[in-house]
């Protein structure tokens, strides 16, 4: 079981590697071994310009979850009163910066369950609420979803985002929503 959300992360990447986590007008289908990658560039580039320690991306596209998801492996704290990540590690030319590569790996021995991840929210915490709420709802490697992409920046969208990475399913960003779908957003903000 994860300990704190980039062994989530990691795990996820090792385990499920060429199943689809993530498809977006933008990106395409990512498998979680893609997402992975994207995440850690995004994180190589975080810790080798020296951002934080409490960071938010608000750009409007799908980079800004990379970015959240980016913070988290990176023990820095996403908070929305926060810098913003900077727009050259959100795939541009600090994306999968070198000099990042050894602060992101110095982590694995000082990142664990009682590392903020939120102002208020440990990753072991987060990793809680997620595990209850997949539980509850049944999610699984076998659960697709289908999200309004216009909703991308809400914290029910993060949330529901969150939950298929923890549950191994297969989120896809639709615009517009296919007919006769919905989103309900009351569904996730419990989390958000």
């Amino acid at each position: 079981m994860s300990q704190t959300l980039r062994d989530l992360l990691i795990q996820r990447g090792a385990r499920l590697q060429e199943r689809p986590a993530l498809t977006a007008p933008e990106w395409g289908t990512l498998s979680y071994a893609q997402l992975r990658n994207r995440v850690e560039g995004v994180a190589l580039g975080l810790l080798a310009t020296q951002s934080g320690p409490a960071l938010f991306a608000a750009t409007g596209t799908l980079w800004d979850w990379a970015a959240e998801l980016a913070v988290a492996a990176s023990a820095l704290v996403w908070d929305p009163s926060g810098a913003q990540v900077p727009l050259e590690v959100l795939g541009g030319p600090r994306f999968n910066d070198d000099a990042g590569r050894g602060p992101y790996h110095a982590l694995e021995h000082c990142l664990n369950e009682a590392t903020l991840f939120r102002p208020g929210l440990s990753h072991g915490q987060w990793l809680n609420q997620l595990r209850r709420w997949n539980e509850r709802h049944g999610w699984d490697h076998d659960t697709e979803i289908t999200l309004p992409r216009e909703r991308l920046g809400e914290p029910p969208f993060s949330a529901a985002l969150w939950c298929a990475l923890y549950a191994g399913a297969h989120a896809t960003l639709a615009l517009p929503m296919p007919r006769g779908q919905s989103w309900n957003a009351a569904m996730f903000e419990e989390l958000a």
